[in-house]
């Protein structure tokens, strides 16, 4: 059984007769079936009835419903209500904009609307790089998504992507101070969608492009990488990729390997999948065989019009391998599955080298459970929180951003992405890594520093920086009073 955790945490409130041994039969039920006891609190009591809310991790969906059933059979209990701590999360929205300055005086009023505002919009007028000083531009990234590959759920729509996209502009403002705004768009045409995205940008300081299905996502960053001077970053691709990285450098160094000596396997050669191949490479990474529906990624299949698939197959592969998933894997030193659940067995893996690594990131259910791996994995790392080494791109886009912002970067890079996914991985110190700790947890408060810091540096050092220093002042240079 997967393990139970938060994500499915629901509270049961139960009235039962109050005598002894009675709250011992339903824990005691909860636990025969599997839940796990999260909380027990007292809701009312009389001499004849207890009332208790018990909270409870489950599984899933079905494995919380089995527990209530459960406990609702237990003769003197009676379930008054379920809820769902998930979707009360939620109710309501998981953000809002909160105003920087006051306004309660016709003073304030003054200054931060009309007439005040008027000299800043023409102080902007005449010296446009100054809406980067004068306004959010130089702190907000638009999320920007179709709705066409949210999670690992598919092609749910603009309205049903609503919660992740407010979700990532929560962890941009928790973790970084950077403010984010959900942009859902009812459009999946390429051009629509970058005109949209052109036409809303002079707001934004940078645009992260999310869960919009390949290959369109693809031709629609390239496109808007070319013709906007903000930086923008697809980070289903490369936000995944700097993590992945991160993970694998350290799972390297547990394992006594060096990149250009390992074989990696790629089981999903979408977005993310082509994404963490141009990483590894540019991290000396030099056998990768990618895998997708039609089997693995060779020179004698034709891709007809897909030419990020062929990039992948001309630039992957050295001996051309064709095959099963299992043949392929047959002495692979590295996994890296992108693709859905359940898709990789036991007995695929067994044949891997000894200390094998494997990345089983598919979401919500990862390829295969961490429960399931032969003897001969070293690593194991999923996507989920509820395992160790969770490769979450929460541990890559904030810093990223806040490093971006903070030297206001035209643009995301090679270079950039690289420094990102090392300096994450630099976060564990040498001494504290091994087979269950080869990525830093996203509340480590050292994640985002390190990361913008290396962010910064790298976009400095490659010239795609608009100031040289992240100190820069911009108060000296917007507020002295300069008669007109």
């Amino acid at each position: 059984m997967v393990s139970t955790g938060p994500a499915y945490s629901v509270t049961i409130r139960a009235e039962y007769k109050n005598s002894p041994g009675m709250l011992g039969k339903i824990t005691t039920c909860i636990g025969d079936q599997g839940g796990d006891m999260a909380g027990i609190d007292v809701v009312a009591v009389t001499d004849q009835s207890m009332v208790r809310d018990l909270t409870v991790y489950a599984s899933g969906v079905e494995h919380a419903q089995e527990i209530i059933d459960a406990v609702g059979s237990i003769d003197g209990v009676e379930i008054r209500s379920v809820s769902d701590a998930t979707f009360l999360f939620h109710l309501g929205g998981k953000i809002e904009m909160r105003s920087k300055v006051p306004a309660k005086t016709r003073e304030d009023m003054s200054k931060a609307y009309t007439p005040g505002v008027a000299r800043v919009c023409m102080a902007i007028h005449a010296d446009p790089s100054a809406v980067w000083a004068l306004t959010g531009k130089a702190n907000t990234v638009a999320v920007v998504t179709d709705g066409s590959a949210v999670l690992g759920l598919g092609d749910i729509g603009p309205e049903a992507a609503m919660p992740v996209m407010e979700g990532k502009a929560l962890l941009f403002k928790e973790l970084a101070g950077v403010d984010a705004w959900p942009l859902c768009l009812d459009t999946q045409d390429v051009d629509e969608i970058v005109m949209i995205v052109k036409a809303i940008a002079p707001g934004f300081g940078g645009i992260n492009l999310e869960d919009i299905s390949a290959p369109r996502c693809f031709e629609i960053e390239e496109r808007l990488k070319a013709e906007l001077d903000i930086p923008v970053f697809h980070d289903d691709q490369h936000g995944t990729a700097v993590v992945m990285l991160a993970g694998l450098i350290n799972s390297l160094a547990v394992t006594g390997r060096q990149p250009e000596d390992i074989k990696v396997v790629v089981l999903g050669v979408g977005a993310s999948g082509t994404a963490c191949a141009k990483i590894m490479m540019s991290h000396g990474v030099k056998n990768i065989v990618g895998f997708d529906r039609q089997g693995a990624l060779s020179r004698d299949r034709d891709y007809s019009d897909n030419r990020f698939k062929q990039w992948f197959a001309d630039n992957t592969n050295p001996a051309n391998e064709s095959g099963s998933l299992r043949e392929v894997l047959k002495g692979a030193d590295v996994f890296l599955g992108l693709s859905g659940p359940g898709l990789v067995t036991r007995e695929d893996l067994a044949g891997m080298a000894d200390k094998a690594i494997i990345f089983a990131l598919a979401n919500p259910t990862p390829e295969i459970a961490p429960e399931e791996v032969p003897d001969n994995v070293a690593v194991i790392a999923t996507g989920r929180s509820d395992y160790p080494n969770q490769i979450n791109n929460s541990l890559g886009f904030p810093g990223l951003f806040r490093g971006i912002f903070d030297v206001r970067a035209s643009e995301i890079n090679d270079e950039m992405k690289l420094a990102a996914a090392r300096a994450l991985a630099s976060v564990i110190p040498e001494d504290s890594l091994g087979p269950d700790f080869v990525i830093p947890s996203v509340f480590d408060a050292n994640v985002v520093g390190r990361v913008a810091a290396a962010t910064a540096q790298a976009a400095i050092d490659s010239g795609v920086a608009r100031r040289s220093s992240r100190t820069d002042d911009d108060a000296e240079n917007y507020t002295s009073f300069r008669l007109r």
